[in-house]
């Protein structure tokens, strides 16, 4: 007897997920279980996911570090989403972003993958301090660009939802220290995505009509400094909460300062420091004009987090 949750959608296109155990690709996957479409998530160690997924997904193993598991995994699919970051796990996540996305590019073109979906971040690309952090990211879409694929890109600022480890950095500074002596890059302007307007992004990625490669920045409705969504947590929060300027307080140090106060490590908390320092606005609004997704304020956002945190 065929399994219920895969009634009617044998047949239906078949869409990758790479990323599926990371905090996006996590909330990403049940999105995709409930539409027409078959789900195929690539995993490390699939073990490890098949309990998080309808029994209709199908989970094959793989790296993207690892050329050779790709084949497989590649074989069939329509739409490939690469929700990889490489980041927390390595000690040059440039070397390995940069490796992993020319692994993913081939396999992709190799088995006739008609679109990438990647999910990059903001910054300016004529910014020539950009963090290493966002030149990672930009390059990484860059590859998949020139792989021959169609490629749909969006780029994002932080994202704000429960368990996102923007939303957990601001949730645990803020929950620990009633004073915080503020590095500049807390007034840095930013746009705030919530979560789930970016899975509605991503998920429209999927059903936009063919045209080639093309990129889209998102973000929420307002531009605030990082500073702003401390106040606002605390604001929701009941908390008083008191930030104090300091202009010596340095990427190091601030990194050195996040590992003592929230989950983050130190070498992730320095790499979206740095990242921290450069602006993350949309300077380009054309997804407004493609998508009729209207993405919702800061306000909304750290609402629905801090709910969702209780829950």
């Amino acid at each position: 007897m065929p399994d219920s949750n895969n009634s009617g959608i044998q047949d239906g296109p078949l869409v990758l997920v790479a990323g599926a155990s990371g905090y996006v690709g996590g909330r990403f996957v049940p999105r995709l279980e409930g539409v027409s479409v078959r789900v195929r998530c690539l995993a490390r160690t699939p073990d490890k996911l098949r309990p998080l997924v309808k029994v209709s997904t199908q989970v094959v193993p793989g790296d993207v570090l690892d050329p050779a598991s790709l084949a497989d995994a590649a074989r069939g699919v329509h739409t490939a989403y690469y929700l990889v970051h490489l980041m927390s796990d390595s000690k040059d996540f440039e070397a390995e972003d940069r490796q992993a996305a020319t692994n993913f590019a081939r396999a992709a073109k190799e088995a006739g993958v008609r679109r990438i979906v990647y999910l990059g971040g903001l910054g300016d690309d004529a910014d020539q301090n950009l963090s290493p952090h966002l030149r990672s990211r930009h390059e990484v879409g860059q590859i998949f660009r020139d792989s021959g694929v169609e490629t749909i890109e969006f780029r994002a600022g932080t994202v704000i939802g429960a368990g996102s480890l923007s939303y957990q950095l601001i949730e645990s500074l803020t929950n620990r220290l009633p004073v915080m002596l503020c590095p500049r890059w807390l007034s840095t302007p930013t746009q705030p995505i919530a979560v789930d307007d970016v899975l509605a992004y991503l998920s429209a990625a999927r059903e936009l009509h063919a045209g080639g490669s093309r990129t889209f920045e998102i973000g929420g409705a307002d531009v605030v400094a990082y500073a702003d969504l401390i106040r606002e947590y605390a604001r929701q929060k009941g908390l008083r909460r008191w930030l104090i300027s300091v202009p010596v307080l340095t990427p190091y140090l601030s990194g050195l300062w996040l590992a003592l106060v929230t989950p983050a490590t130190y070498s992730i908390g320095r790499h979206l420091i740095e990242g921290l320092k450069n602006p993350t606005v949309v300077r380009d609004a054309k997804a407004r004009d493609v998508f009729p997704i209207r993405p919702m304020g800061v306000k909304e956002a750290v609402r629905k987090a801090v709910a969702e945190s209780k829950a």
